[in-house]
C-alpha cells in the first residue's frame, strides 16, 4: 500500500520563498494507529514561509515523537542560520560585512554546492542574485527599470564569491547572498538525517516544495505534483522509495501588475524567466533536487530537460505556461497516472 503526499500542498510555500515569518496555522500533531503495532505520526509547523510536515512510522510512538522533536530542533539551528532576514544570522553577517570568518560548517557546505551547481550550468544557478531580487520586492508597482536592473547587475556573479573553511568573501563592495534557491533542501535533508539516526526508516519531510523520503518497497512514497493553475487537480503522480523531489515555480508570487517579475531572477538578463510555470526535479537529496529545480526553471525547458537527462539519479517534470508537460525519459518509470 503506497503512502500518499501532496506536493501541491507544499507549493502553496512558494509565495513566501526565503525565511520570512508568515501567518499560519498553528502546530499540530496526528497519530495513527497501523497494522503490526505501528503508528504513523504526522507533526506539522509553521517554519520557512511555509508549513514544514514530518511524517514518520514506527512500532513505537514515543520512539516517533521524540525523532520528531530533535528533528525540529535541528531545522531550527539550521533556519538560524540561513535566515537572511535575521540580522544575527550567518548569512546576514556575511552580506552586512562582505566577509565572514571562520563560517559555519553548514554554510560552508552550502555555498560551495550553490558554487558547484553555479559551474555545472555554466553560471545559470547564482547565489548573488540577492540584490535583484530585493530590488523587485521593493518596486512593487510597475516593476523596476531597465536601468535599475543594469546597476544592480553590477553586483551579481558568484565568480566573486570566494569560499574556503576559514572564510567566505564576496570580492565586490555591495554583493549580498541568498541561499533560498539551495539552503531549503540542505535544512531538509538535516532533518531527514536526524531522524535516521534515531532510527526511523521510513518518514516524509516536507517544507513548501520540497520533499525527502524513505520507504520501502512494499509501502512506496506517492507524491502527487500539482496543477499551477488549478487547485485540486494533479497532472501527474509519483512512487519513491528513497531520495528527494523539489518544485520552483514563480507563478505564486509577482512582483508587478503585468505578472513580468517574481521571485526567481536569471543573473545574467536582469529578469524573471517566463518558459515555464513549474518545475519539479527528483535527485538522491533535497539539495540537489531544490538547486536544480531552479536551474531548469531558469532554462528554456528543453536545454533544462536535457541538462537534467545527464545527471545520473535526476529526472525532471516541467510544466509550461501553455499547460504543455516535458519530462524527462526516466521520469514516466516513477510516474503513475493520476
Amino acid at each position: 500500500m503506497a503512502q500518499t503526499s501532496q506536493l501541491g500542498s507544499g507549493l502553496a510555500g512558494l509565495t513566501e520563498l526565503g525565511f520570512e515569518r508568515v501567518d499560519v496555522e498553528s502546530a499540530s500533531t496526528q497519530v495513527i494507529p497501523m497494522d503490526g503495532h505501528r503508528c504513523k505520526v504526522i507533526a506539522t509547523r509553521p517554519a520557512m514561509g511555509t508549513l514544514v510536515s514530518l511524517t514518520v512510522v514506527a512500532r513505537s510512538q514515543h520512539r516517533a515523537e521524540d525523532a520528531i522533536g530533535r528533528a525540529f530542533q535541528e531545522m531550527d539551528r539550521l533556519i538560524a542560520i540561513f535566515n537572511r532576514y535575521d540580522a544575527a544570522s550567518a548569512v546576514s553577517q556575511l552580506n552586512d560585512a562582505g566577509r565572514l570568518d571562520k563560517p559555519p560548517t553548514e554554510l560552508v557546505r552550502v555555498v560551495s554546492q550553490a558554487q558547484k551547481y553555479h559551474d555545472l550550468s555554466r553560471g545559470v544557478f547564482d547565489i548573488s542574485v540577492a540584490p535583484l531580487v530585493d530590488l523587485f520586492g521593493n518596486n512593487a508597482g510597475g516593476g523596476p527599470s531597465r536601468s535599475e536592473i543594469s546597476d544592480v547587475l553590477e553586483l551579481v556573479g558568484a565568480q566573486h564569491i570566494g569560499v574556503s573553511r576559514r572564510r567566505i568573501q564576496l570580492d565586490r563592495s555591495g554583493m549580498r547572498v541568498t541561499t533560498d534557491g539551495i539552503a531549503k533542501g540542505h535544512i531538509v535533508d538535516g532533518v531527514a538525517r536526524v531522524l535516521e539516526r534515531r532510527g526511523i526508516r521510513e518518514y516524509l519531510v516536507e517544507a513548501g516544495g520540497d520533499i525527502r523520503v524513505s520507504g520501502t518497497k512494499s509501502r512506496p512514497w506517492t507524491v502527487a505534483v500539482q496543477d499551477p493553475h488549478r487547485s485540486g487537480r494533479f497532472p501527474d503522480t509519483i512512487r519513491l522509495t528513497a531520495g528527494a523531489i523539489a518544485t520552483s515555480g514563480g507563478y505564486e508570487r509577482y512582483y508587478d501588475p503585468g505578472r513580468n517579475f517574481h521571485h526567481i531572477v536569471d543573473s545574467k538578463s536582469g529578469s524573471s524567466p517566463q518558459h515555464s510555470d513549474s518545475v519539479s526535479v527528483i535527485a538522491p537529496n533535497a539539495m540537489a533536487a531544490d538547486a536544480l529545480a531552479t536551474v531548469v526553471f531558469l532554462m528554456e525547458s528543453s536545454s533544462g530537460i536535457a541538462f537534467v537527462e545527464a545527471l545520473s539519479g535526476c529526472e525532471c517534470l516541467a510544466i509550461l505556461r501553455d499547460g504543455t508537460q516535458v519530462k524527462t525519459t526516466g521520469w514516466s518509470r516513477l510516474a503513475q497516472r493520476p
